[in-house]
Formats: structure tokens, C-alpha cells, sequence
């Protein structure tokens, strides 16, 4: 059990550093906090939207990952305490 949780809190860290770097990644939609940092400024070199939605995609499936290994680290831990001790 000690592998498995080690394993899990790895891929929560490596999911969370991902996930995070997604959501910076995504452009900002203005009226916000990213206008305070130079995002309202409009560019020509938009996104396409094929990356836009993959990057979507990516993101969600990320998202997804990072709750199931939250999940799975706190059944772990609810049920391997009483084995410990």
C-alpha cells in the first residue's frame, strides 16, 4: 500500500503543476484579472480554434485525472489507517 500512495501523491503533484500550467495557458476572455496584466491588449496572432480546443481538451481530461487521484488518495488513506495502527 505504501507504493501505491507513494505513486498517487506523484501523479497528484505532476497533475497539479499540469493543470495549473493549462489554465495560464488558456486565452483570457478580458474584464478580469487578465486585463491587469497586459491579456485585454488585443493581438493578431490569435489561437486557432483547433489548438483552442484541444488545449480545451487537455485541460478537461487533466481535470479529470487530478479528481480521480484525489479521490483514490483519500479512499486509500480512509481505509489503510485502521491497518496501520
Amino acid at each position: 500500500m505504501d507504493v501505491l500512495h507513494v505513486i498517487l501523491q506523484v501523479l497528484l503533484g505532476i497533475t497539479s503543476l499540469l493543470l495549473t500550467l493549462l489554465i495560464l495557458l488558456h486565452k483570457g476572455r478580458g474584464g478580469g484579472l487578465s486585463d491587469m496584466f497586459g491579456g485585454g491588449m488585443s493581438s493578431g496572432l490569435s489561437s486557432s480554434g483547433v489548438a483552442e480546443r484541444n488545449l480545451n481538451r487537455f485541460t478537461v481530461i487533466l481535470g479529470i485525472t487530478w479528481a480521480v487521484v484525489i479521490i483514490a488518495l483519500g479512499l486509500l488513506m480512509r481505509f489503510s489507517t485502521g491497518a496501520d495502527s
